[in-house]
């Protein structure tokens, strides 16, 4: 009984029932028992009774042949959901799932009857979802943290195709943001050269090297881009600034992409320029006369924004290794890596990255 318990592989469900088994060994009543194993306590004495009829081939679940259980796209959605969740959020004292620990709330959740270790590893991983170490993300202080990230994730389900909207709910959706500053210096990077050291050629010539920017006279500028995510197309615009007024020029841009009827959602952080406040109502006032939601992502939460997986790629693609001369050739090898972009949404290196980075 101990070896069942103790041991990190096999069936949730032997484990679960073991468990039961010894702590009512312990003299744990069933209602106690219940709280401990996150079931109610008629299934707990059910268990007991079993054992005491069976022995231990009643801790073993009988299937019957075939194939083994499918998950509908719900279940799966739901595990993707939790597992992306933290175990506090539900009530756990865990600072993080692990697959046995999840798999066991999956069950006793009643999302699945029964999930093995490696099954539930299996549907992670075709759900796009690791376990990853974190650096420098920021756990937010927003009072509507949970409310703001709910509302996006389920604009996103929309955009995906997951959840049909109800009247008055956005069709489309746009992941928006801004990408700089964009400033005329060498950025690191990577090519192909000659290698050097003692089997160099004598005779080629000298490596080039990074310039220096002692001064940079020639300003910043700034990208305004979004994703369509329904159509998984991409637009952007270099502008000088990105105060209020370009930011709702940009919108309106956005806009202007769709039919008047077609009410749209833009996903975006909390940057000052997108708020409605208190001297300023402009964005909330053109929103709410073009049809238009606006959704924020919560404080310190600018990951859930789908745009900035993007913006990864157009730094691996576009940015690294070049020394621009004018912010007009840099604006330009912009928009002509948005162009290829979109009509290359299928690439293996570009997805990679992209899955890589995204995390919403």
């Amino acid at each position: 009984m101990l070896r069942i318990v103790r041991r990190g592989t096999g069936s949730v469900v032997t484990w679960r029932r073991a468990q039961m088994i010894l702590l009512s060994a312990q003299g744990m009543d069933p209602v106690r028992i219940a709280e401990v194993s996150f079931t109610s306590p008629d299934r707990v004495r059910d268990v007991i009774h079993n054992f005491n009829a069976d022995g231990f081939d009643s801790l073993y679940p009988r299937y019957r042949g075939g194939r083994s259980p499918t998950f509908t796209l719900p279940q799966r959605r739901e595990m993707k959901k939790i597992a992306k969740s933290r175990p506090v959020e539900h009530g756990l004292p865990f600072s993080t799932w692990s697959l046995a620990k999840l798999a066991d709330f999956l069950v006793a959740e009643g999302v699945v009857d029964d999930i093995s270790i490696e099954g539930l590893r299996e549907i992670l991983r075709a759900e796009g979802v690791s376990f990853q170490r974190i650096k420098t993300w920021k756990h937010s202080r927003d009072p509507d943290y949970a409310a703001k990230k709910a509302r996006v994730e389920h604009l996103y389900a929309i955009a995906d195709g997951e959840v049909i909207p109800e009247p008055g709910e956005p069709s489309v959706v746009f992941s928006m943001d801004e990408f700089g500053p964009l400033n005329l210096q060498p950025h690191p990077g990577r090519q192909w050269a000659e290698r050097g050291g003692r089997h160099k050629d004598p005779d080629r010539d000298p490596r080039p090297r990074r310039r220096a920017t002692y001064t940079r006279p020639h300003g910043v500028r700034h990208l305004f881009a979004a994703l369509d995510l329904g159509r998984n197309v991409m637009y952007g615009h270099v502008k000088k600034r990105k105060k209020r007024a370009h930011f709702l020029e940009y919108c309106r841009y956005l806009r202007s992409l769709y039919p008047p009827h077609v009410r749209m959602a833009i996903v975006c952080d909390n940057y000052s320029p997108h708020l409605t406040t208190k001297t300023d109502a402009s964005v909330g006032d053109w929103a709410a006369a073009n049809n238009v939601e606006i959704a924020y992502t919560p404080t310190n939460s600018s990951w859930l924004n789908r745009i900035e997986a993007q913006f990864t790629a157009l730094r691996y693609f576009t940015l690294d290794g070049t020394d621009h001369s004018s912010h007009t050739e840099q604006a330009g090898m912009i928009r002509r890596y948005i162009a290829w972009r979109n009509r290359n949404t299928n690439n293996p290196r570009l997805r990679r990255i992209v899955e890589r980075a995204n995390v919403a």
